[in-house]
């Protein structure tokens, strides 16, 4: 990104070499190859752009003069992208997501210092075999377990429940623990509307009544605490039950998993017998990307369960 005087504010500008430009010292860590995949402001990225990203990925990541991939990234949706990446991608070779909270215009630009410690991971045998990565801030997460949790903090990048993976200390890659869990899907083709509700305190539930009435091929719902949701929503969540409709579900909590322990209506206890999918400790836009990829993979609601309650 760069300020541009004639649109008013910060757009995407600088091209794969011009980013490398930047810091040209990089070159003496690793013969690097620039592809140029797109110039996309995070929020303009879709799950078909991802799909497309991850089978270009696949195909460099089969070569055999290739160790691994550093792919840049907005970081509005940059854990999306990221775990979507984890889930498709089967290569053990390193893959790592990095990004920047300040613009290329500005005097702390922090692009730079995140790309060359993304190649230092990517050529690292440390980095093999543990998905895909997201390094920013000189820290290390796996893309399963990050989300961007500050609008504007350099060290937005948080692993809330487990903590970071590792760290780079004076250009120093350093693993201190492996992803909890990881999946892979056979993406074949993805599913167009899986929406996610959040819950708040209402007396209606429109926007799940929308979601079931509109067809969602899977819903993602973000409960409240532990994972409870009011009435009304419950009431949707049996129709989309009663349509087959895989529905997941997540707390709007940032710490923390969803369990099924309080047995009043729209609780735990109804919804999971009800048929509902416990998303353990995933936040709603993780869920949402695992949920496509399961669909996209052809799962059933008995799969999609396995894949997300493998805790139980």
């Amino acid at each position: 990104m760069k300020v541009d005087e004639s649109f008013g504010g910060v757009v995407p500008a600088l091209s794969a070499s011009e980013i490398l430009s930047t810091t040209p010292a990089i070159h003496d860590i690793a013969n690097i190859e620039a592809l140029e995949f797109g110039r996309y402001p995070g929020p303009h990225m879709t799950p078909a752009i991802m799909l497309d990203l991850s089978r270009r990925i696949a195909s460099h990541l089969e070569r055999p003069d290739i160790d691994g991939v550093v792919v840049t990234h907005g970081t509005d949706t940059l854990e999306e992208t990221a775990y979507f990446l984890d889930c498709t991608i089967k290569s053990p070779k390193p893959v790592v997501v990095i990004g920047s909270m300040r613009n290329s215009s500005e005097p702390d630009w922090d692009g730079p210092r995140n790309l060359r410690d993304g190649i230092i991971i990517a050529s690292s045998h440390k980095a093999r075999d543990i998905g895909v990565l997201v390094s920013l801030a000189e820290t290390l997460h796996a893309a399963s377990e990050v989300s961007k949790m500050d609008t504007s903090n350099v060290h937005t990048f948080e692993s809330l429940n487990f903590g970071p993976v590792g760290r780079m200390i004076n250009g120093a890659l350093f693993i201190h623990r492996q992803p909890v869990h990881r999946d892979y899907f056979e993406v074949q083709d993805l599913p167009c509307f899986v929406p996610i509700v959040k819950c708040y305190s209402s007396d209606e539930a429109l926007l799940m009544e929308f979601a079931v009435d509109n067809k969602a091929d899977g819903i993602v719902v973000e409960a409240m605490g532990v994972g409870n949701v009011p009435p009304p929503v419950y009431r949707q969540i049996i129709r989309a039950r009663e349509r087959d409709v895989p529905v997941v579900l997540v707390s709007r909590c940032p710490i923390g998993r969803v369990e099924h322990i309080y047995a009043y209506e729209g609780a735990g206890k109804q919804l999971y017998k009800a048929g509902v999918i416990f998303a353990d400790y995933f936040n709603g836009q993780k869920a949402r990307i695992k949920l496509m990829a399961a669909l996209g993979a052809g799962y059933d609601i008995a799969r999609i369960r396995s894949a997300f309650e493998w805790h139980i």
